[in-house]
């Protein structure tokens, strides 16, 4: 299964608002490159000096645990797999995108801990391991029964709720990189070429060009 068909099938058709503005703020997104001190001033080019130090000290901070950490990035890569085309979510430093997201955003903090936790517990009881020290085959049978909400059992709600959550960032985190811009393919805006009105429309309405005697 490739990326798009795997996004498909988990049932990404919008990401969640808030977080992809918030994604998008200047300076949010430190996924795609390195911060070089070359680039820290166009980085911060009309930020007001309190803004910079406030995502300094943001980026200082350490919430997540190392193993919290490997968890996001096993879980961030079977959402977003590596393929032919692009790389994986953790290529694209999503991990770290979640790491500034959670500090950001302090009401992701309780249901992302609370989730990995839920997940780990799961993992512990069905495997005698964690979801991270769990065979690639297991992690899969595990997400099964959290990605889909509407197959879903009422006992995996908790699950349920928090792999939303960690889709949404996840997605909005890759496609506010520059893997995740190139893998779209999007190009932005671009300025046009104008060639004159086509020949024939002008025939069609007895308009002679303007820029000569041919039509």
């Amino acid at each position: 299964m490739n990326r798009r068909e795997s996004l498909k099938a988990l049932g990404i058709g919008t990401l969640s608002a808030g977080v992809l503005l918030e994604a998008c703020k200047p300076n949010n997104n430190k996924l795609a490159e390195d911060n070089k001190d070359t680039g820290a001033a166009a980085d911060n080019a009309g930020r007001q000096p309190f803004e910079i130090e406030r995502d300094k000290k943001l980026n200082a901070d350490k919430f997540f645990t190392d193993h919290e950490m490997a968890t996001i990035t096993v879980l961030g890569d079977i959402i977003i797999p590596k393929d032919a085309r692009s790389g994986s979510a953790s290529d694209a430093k999503v991990p770290a995108f979640i790491e500034f997201i959670v500090k950001d955003m302090p009401d992701h903090q309780t249901p992302v801990r609370g989730g990995l936790r839920w997940l780990d517990l799961q993992c512990l009881n069905r495997y005698g391991k964690t979801f991270v020290d769990a065979s690639s085959s297991q992690q899969i049978e595990m997400v099964t029964e959290i990605a889909y909400p509407k197959k879903a059992k009422p006992e995996m709600a908790q699950g349920v709720s928090f792999f939303n959550r960690m889709r949404d960032l996840t997605a909005s985190g890759f496609y506010t990189s520059k893997i995740g811009i190139d893998d779209l393919g999007y190009a932005g805006n671009a300025p046009g070429k104008w060639d004159g009105v086509p020949a024939e429309v002008l025939k069609q309405y007895n308009i002679k060009d303007p820029w000569g005697d041919k039509w």
